[in-house]
């Protein structure tokens, strides 16, 4: 795996060979497999399987992909909402399709999703938002959506490195030149959007319209950040960790901050260098240079990792990930996932076959699985495959144990064996857009919903005016539902504020 990456109650990554993989609950197309069923365990988004995407992103309802060539592909549920898809005002997409109009000719460096709305990075140094802009979350100067890719004006004359979207606000990492000197750059913090639990970082609740330096951190230079529902995390280039916004449940990770201003997370990552920080609706984690990780905030549902379902205010060792090699974190809504890469275990330090438990000597020799790590013998070990999770060289055969032989050919014949395979077995499913809207229904409850409480609503009736219930556009044509899948999540699901 590459990257991965966690919406509300999805989840999409990409290989190295390029592939995209979505799983999860099933709405309005995210999952991008054309179909309207909710999926368990990873399956390949076939439409993308020559695309060589390097880049994905989830936001609510709808999931982004960049190819290596910067072009840049998003499916979803883009029928109740301003352009969310950048496609054009009321259109669902249940398959990938590339976004093209102003950013044709355009090279898309990195995408970012929010609930509403998406940014784009540009290989050029630009800023591409679009979607909803109700409360200044695009960045043009007023409050208007945008149905199609729009530059950022005002960052214009600058390099904007990385773009992240919250629900109603956004924020970017963005390369200036010091006032100590023309030749010396620096990476500074721009926030904008909804000012509302002093999330942008500005000392006060006041929303901005325009990108605006974090003044408070105009000392410091960063290379990370990421949006919460109300607050912002930024990495600065020191591992230095700085949070900004609420503090309802620790989410901070300093229990003398009160959000106003922008505060270093200190505590145990005193003496840490992080490396990599990913944010939830309301928790935080991060991965540092020891390939440890740490998370605080709400722990309901169990998304910190520690076992139980308190929130921490500090953060706190995931204890169970203290033997793992991770390589890479990401946080959906009320979850966290991580990336960890299996161990290449040194020949000297086992006697044994894994395998067949034989010692090893003159004429049994030591040999690697290139899938799982681990020492076997020639006997266990003699078969090779194309997908090693180890392999050096992507795309040639290497050298597995038979257990990881039996268990790659096996996901190969699943993909083989898969509905997409069957046309009959596939309902096909249209954009939206050809639909008569007034026969948009009510929406359905969730079918993954096994919590017992939901999370209550953080947003009071200043935002009511999105405070409706978010409905299905398609759901007069769904096929039969299956039984609910045993993934946590709110019972219903409404447009959050």
């Amino acid at each position: 795996m590459l990257r991965i990456s966690c919406g509300s109650r999805h989840i999409a990554l990409t290989t190295r060979q390029g592939e995209v993989f979505t799983w999860g609950e099933e709405l309005g197309g995210r999952l991008g497999h054309g179909t309207d069923e909710d999926i368990s365990r990873p399956e390949l988004v076939e439409s993308l399987a020559v695309s060589n995407v390097e880049y994905i992103a989830c936001g609510e309802f709808h999931t982004c992909a960049v190819t290596a060539s910067g072009d840049l592909y998003n499916w979803g549920d883009g029928s109740y909402n301003a352009g969310l898809l950048g496609h054009g005002l009321g259109a669902s997409h249940w398959l990938p399709k590339r976004v093209s109009g102003p950013l044709e000719g355009l090279q898309v460096l990195s995408v970012a999703c929010g609930s509403w709305h998406s940014a784009l990075a540009m290989s050029s140094g630009k800023v591409f938002t679009f979607g909803d802009g109700t409360f200044g979350a695009l960045g043009h100067g007023n409050r208007d959506s945008v149905s199609y890719p729009k530059e950022v004006e005002s960052l214009s004359g600058f390099r904007t490195m990385k773009v992240a979207c919250g629900i109603w606000h956004s924020a970017a990492i963005v390369e200036t030149n010091s006032q100590t000197g023309m030749n010396v750059v620096s990476r500074k913090l721009f926030t904008w959007g909804d000012g509302d639990k002093n999330r942008l970082g500005h000392g006060d609740k006041e929303a901005r319209l325009v990108p605006t330096v974090v003044q408070a951190l105009v000392d410091n230079n960063f290379h990370q950040v990421a949006c919460g529902h109300s607050m912002t995390v930024a990495l600065a280039t020191s591992g230095h960790v700085f949070t900004m916004g609420s503090s309802s449940n620790g989410q901070l990770g300093n229990p003398k901050a009160d959000g106003k201003l922008p505060c270093q997370v200190q505590d145990k990552l005193n003496s840490e260098l992080v490396e990599e920080i990913s944010c939830g609706s309301n928790h935080v984690a991060v991965l540092t240079s020891r390939s440890e990780v740490y998370t605080w905030g709400m722990g309901a549902n169990g998304r910190l990792g520690h076992g139980g379902i308190e929130d921490k205010k500090k953060p706190t060792i995931v204890d169970a990930l203290k033997d793992r090699h991770v390589k890479s974190i990401a946080c959906g809504s009320n979850f966290t996932t991580c990336i960890c890469i299996h161990k290449w275990v040194s020949g000297a330090d086992q006697s044994v076959c894994s395998g067949c438990r034989q010692p090893f000597g003159f004429t049994r020799k030591r040999h690697n699985c290139y899938n799982c790590g681990l020492v076997h013998c020639h006997a266990c070990s003699s078969r090779k495959v194309l997908k090693a999770a180890l392999a050096p060289t992507p795309g040639k055969p290497h050298r597995v144990c038979d257990s990881c032989f039996m268990k790659l050919k096996a996901a190969d014949s699943g993909g083989t064996n898969s509905p997409f395979n069957n046309k009959k077995s596939v309902m096909t499913r249209r954009s939206v857009d050809i639909k008569d809207k007034s026969e948009r229904p009510d929406i359905r409850p969730s079918r993954l919903a096994t919590a017992a409480t939901a999370e209550p609503v953080k947003y009071a009736d200043s935002k009511s005016v999105r405070s409706e219930i978010k409905p299905d556009p398609v759901s007069n044509a769904r096929a039969p539902q299956g039984p609910a899948t045993a993934l946590a999540v709110p019972t219903t699901f409404v447009k959050p504020m």
